[in-house]
């Protein structure tokens, strides 16, 4: 007997985030998939940049949750285009779901899009959604083992921002063996340690994000 098989849904993702990429290259806008777990800072790092950002560098953000609204309203605050995505339990976005959300935005003379992901360390590395960057958040507070345990995340990803180093003090957290395990992962990762809180490091994030927006890398 014949077995049919089913092409891998994400080979059916893939299709869908390559033409994402081309409507984004067509615009001329630079998109930044952040990911991270929940708490890691995703968003309190985005209300940072567009703090620091939106007046040389015009922004647009698309929030992705299981449910609720909370971040978008925090990031809408800050007046600029704002689109959220409830996955009603997904534990990732996908790029079917950013095609859908496009059109609720307002992107004309937009430079930047920022997709901040559903908080999880597993699958949105797994699914592309037509960005040109994935950025990984992760905070010392979550330890220094997570390059060895979600591997995938650290080899994707082109930056990994390490958050709230200000606590460092107060934690176990070694610092070289974190760096040292996530670029045995991977040997290319830029790695940015920061503090959301006191503004420790945030401008070498800030340069990071120019300097993809002007093509410079």
């Amino acid at each position: 007997m014949e077995v049919k098989v089913v092409k891998h849904i994400l080979e059916a993702n893939e299709r869908i985030a390559y033409q994402n990429r081309n409507l984004f290259d067509d615009r001329g806008i630079v998109v930044v998939n952040l990911m991270g777990s929940p708490g890691a800072g995703k968003t309190t790092l985005l209300e940072r940049s567009i703090e620091a950002l939106k007046e040389s560098t015009p922004m647009a953000v698309i929030e992705g949750d299981i449910t609720s609204s909370y971040d978008a309203e925090r990031i809408a605050a800050h007046a600029i285009p704002t689109v959220q995505i409830n996955t009603g339990g997904a534990c990732h976005l996908d790029g079917n779901m950013v095609r859908d959300a496009l059109p609720e935005l307002a992107l004309d003379g937009v430079r930047l899009l920022v997709v901040e992901n559903v908080g999880n360390l597993v699958c949105p590395a797994e699914f592309n959604i037509g960005e040109h960057h994935k950025a990984m958040i992760i905070s010392t507070t979550e330890g220094d083992d997570k390059p060895g345990k979600y591997p995938l995340m650290f080899q994707v990803s082109h930056v990994l921002i390490l958050n709230k180093i200000d606590l460092l003090p107060h934690l176990s957290f070694d610092m070289e063996r974190f760096k040292e395990e996530a670029r045995k992962v991977n040997p290319k990762l830029t790695v940015i340690p920061i503090s959301c809180t006191t503004g420790e490091g945030l401008e070498t994030w800030f340069r990071w994000l120019e300097e993809r927006t002007r093509g410079k890398a």
